[in-house]
């Protein structure tokens, strides 16, 4: 009785063997197993992670902790934020910017946009009145200001017969001036009051009148000459005169704490 009992294990067991090797080899064990158990490209509790190609978990796969977020970012801010850009309404130039147009100077304050109005007008739009070598240098990308006999699509001439047509130009913030001495820059004057060091010996010095916009100091113009860039002339700092703005590369968007 044992004797017949011990071989009808052994027959099972082998039964069982052969069944293994059957189910290994038609992938009926695979599927059995992933009856059981969930194959999953990412990790999930009580699943089974699918090596990749080359036999190893996908780098998708390991979550990052909690230090390399932070190292993803400078600031709290990302890599998009950070990215300098121009603005919509200005050309990239590489490391600045100009606007593409002129600036638009309101109707009510038409004659009055000379070069003390040019230069606070760029800094309150947080940039700064380009030189005559930055706008010469800009004008295969930007429609400068130019003559009448110009090409339209690459430059910015008179259209507009209702007022007269004219040559157009443009302000720069180069200076120059057409007389020699130190007059020749402005003077802040003397005010009447104004006293001498008596300690030295110095006289009183003689009351003058200021001179901050002299005729002899003046801006360069310049016009897109067929893209060549060329100087137009140059005119008083009291003349008012077409300009436009250039700015640095601004930063992505401002953050908005704070506000």
């Amino acid at each position: 009785m044992r004797s017949a009992l011990q071989r009808h294990k052994a027959s099972a067991a082998l039964v069982l063997s052969l069944l293994a090797v059957v189910l290994t080899f038609t992938g009926a064990a695979d599927a059995a197993r992933q009856k059981f158990a969930e194959v999953v490209s990412k990790p999930k509790k009580h699943a089974v992670l699918k090596l990749g190609a080359n036999a190893k978990f996908p780098s998708k796969a390991i979550p990052k902790v909690a230090a390399a977020k932070d190292a993803d970012t400078v600031g709290g801010k990302t890599q998009e934020e950070l990215t300098t850009a121009c603005s919509a309404e200005s050309v990239d130039l590489g490391t600045w910017c100009l606007m593409a147009s002129p600036y638009p100077v309101p109707n009510e304050e038409i004659g009055k946009n000379d070069f003390f109005y040019a230069t606070q007008k760029c800094v309150e739009e947080g940039g700064y009145l380009p030189t005559a070598a930055q706008l010469v240098g800009a004008a295969k990308q930007v429609k400068l200001a130019s003559t009448l006999d110009d090409d339209r699509l690459t430059a910015s001439i008179d259209e507009d017969a209702t007022d007269g047509r004219k040559d157009r130009r443009e302000m720069s913030a180069t200076l120059v001036t057409t007389q020699a001495g130190s007059s020749a820059a402005g003077s802040a004057g003397v005010t009447d009051g104004a006293r001498g060091d008596a300690k030295t010996g110095e006289p009183d010095p003689t009351p003058a009148p200021p001179s901050p916009a002299p005729e002899s100091l003046q801006y360069v113009t310049v016009y897109d000459n067929r893209d060549r860039g060329g100087f137009a002339g140059s005119r008083p700092v009291s003349q008012p005169e077409t300009f436009r703005c250039a700015f640095d590369k601004a930063q992505g968007q401002a953050s908005d704490e704070g506000e």
